[in-house]
């Protein structure tokens, strides 16, 4: 006779409806992975009277959350509610009552996951979180499974849809930021206030996640640089493309020895780097691996089919594991001590776009500076300005690889230079060979 397996789930919205069709339409497939008849039996609402989109026949729709997380029948409880502090006490709670959880929420694990690894730790239980970065992407159970006996000394991706969506289309169409993302929020792409997307805190919560399994340390979300988009302008974009770059809103985590760099910034990206290909609202993450190499995970980021998708391969994963009696046991301590690079540490190419004077001597003031700090041009081109003060010239460089604290200071004086009558802008250039 066929064991069961009762779910409760926290939230009944977009993902958690995913999840609903997912254990529905495919029970009899994963009744046969398992061994097991998984089943939803109870859901957190807020309103139990309202009309569903999806069928919940059968099952029970409660206002209190005790219905849930006190119900012995539930073993595995599912958390799609979003939010941080009340999602974290029920996740706390289910885990104090010895009961399985799998989440889809990046806040939540990004803020806390130290703790409430912990606490799954403590109790025995699985704690499970692949749909909290890049949706349907099996990033986390590529790194710690497929990638388990590597060491991983790269993590960078595209990680927000959002901005991704935004940039593609303002270099395709050449139309400008503000343009492009009213488009996105008409069409759903976009939040109404899209500032955890465009200020870069939606992929840094994602980047410290990745960075705290892939380097096995203990990273928290502070730890992580943050620059969004709002700043970057077609005029930089098609400049980039003309020097075989594209420019996207990366999430990069390095590890040089032991001691790590995170960050969140748009980033020029060669052409011919799998991640420069990604456009729209997918996502890709690429990790390179000492032994492995060069490994890549691609696909929807976000969306209720995709998300749901990694929370069932969750669900099915704890029951297989139910079913032959394993107990949970996730690795919450970090093996490694965190140490973050310092300015002369952090080495990457640079590309910046200035407006100079078009007299004699500024090319020679240009590359004084430079040469003072030991930095050469990978890459020039000029261009002729008009100005209303007089000639001028638009000058876009990519400096050879430096360190970050003499391109602060290379940076801070160009600002200063009498021959330069603005900085346009810069960006960080990444992507190149890894050694």
């Amino acid at each position: 006779m066929t064991q069961k397996a009762a779910v409760g789930i926290l939230g009944l919205g977009t993902v958690g409806s995913g999840v609903i069709r997912i254990l529905e339409a495919h029970r009899k497939e994963l009744t046969h992975q398992t061994g097991c008849d998984i089943y939803a039996k109870k859901i957190l609402v807020q309103d139990a009277s309202k009309q569903r989109d999806v069928n919940v026949e059968g099952m029970t729709l409660t206002e209190n959350a005790a219905d849930v997380l006190e119900d012995p029948e539930i073993r595995i409880v599912i958390e799609v509610m979003g939010g941080v502090e009340e999602s974290r006490d029920y996740i706390l709670q289910s885990l104090g009552s010895k009961k399985h959880v799998i989440t889809a929420n990046k806040d939540v694990m990004a803020l806390h996951g130290t703790e409430l690894l912990q606490a799954a730790e403590d109790n025995g239980c699985w704690l499970l979180y692949e749909a909290s970065v890049a949706g349907g992407i099996p990033v986390i159970r590529g790194m710690t499974e497929g990638l388990a006996a590597d060491r991983i000394s790269r993590i960078m991706g595209v990680m927000n849809g959002t901005t991704n969506y935004i940039l593609t289309k303002m270099f395709q169409d050449e139309r400008d930021y503000e343009e492009v993302l009213a488009e996105a929020q008409d069409l759903g792409f976009a939040e109404s206030d899209p500032t955890s997307d465009v200020d870069g805190l939606d992929a840094a919560r994602k980047i410290a996640i990745l960075a705290r399994l892939g380097f096995s340390t203990n990273v928290e979300l502070e730890d992580v640089e943050v620059e969004g988009i709002r700043g970057v302008t077609t005029e930089d974009m098609q400049y980039c493309a003309q020097l075989g770059y594209s420019l996207k809103l990366i999430g990069l985590a390095k590890r040089l020895e032991d001691r790590i760099e995170l960050t969140v910034q748009p980033m020029l990206i060669p052409n011919d780097h799998p991640l420069a290909s990604v456009q729209d609202e997918y996502n890709a993450v690429y990790i390179h691996g000492e032994a492995v190499g060069e490994t890549m995970f691609y696909g929807p980021g976000a969306g209720s089919l995709p998300t749901a998708t990694a929370i069932v391969s969750d669900v099915t994963a704890v029951v297989k594991n139910m079913m032959l009696g394993a107990e949970g046991s996730t690795i919450s301590k970090p093996l490694h001590t965190k140490v973050l690079q310092n300015n002369e540490e952090v080495e990457s190419k640079y590309f910046i776009r200035l407006h100079v004077k078009d007299q004699t001597g500024t090319f020679d003031d240009l590359s004084t500076l430079f040469k003072n700090e030991d930095v050469g041009f990978d890459k020039l081109q000029q261009w002729p300005l008009e100005e209303e003060n007089g000639a001028a010239s638009e000058v876009v460089i990519i400096t050879h690889s430096t360190n970050r604290a003499a391109y602060e200071r290379i940076y801070h004086e160009l600002e200063n230079m009498d021959v330069v009558i603005d900085v346009k802008s810069t960006y960080r250039v990444e992507g190149g060979k890894v050694s």
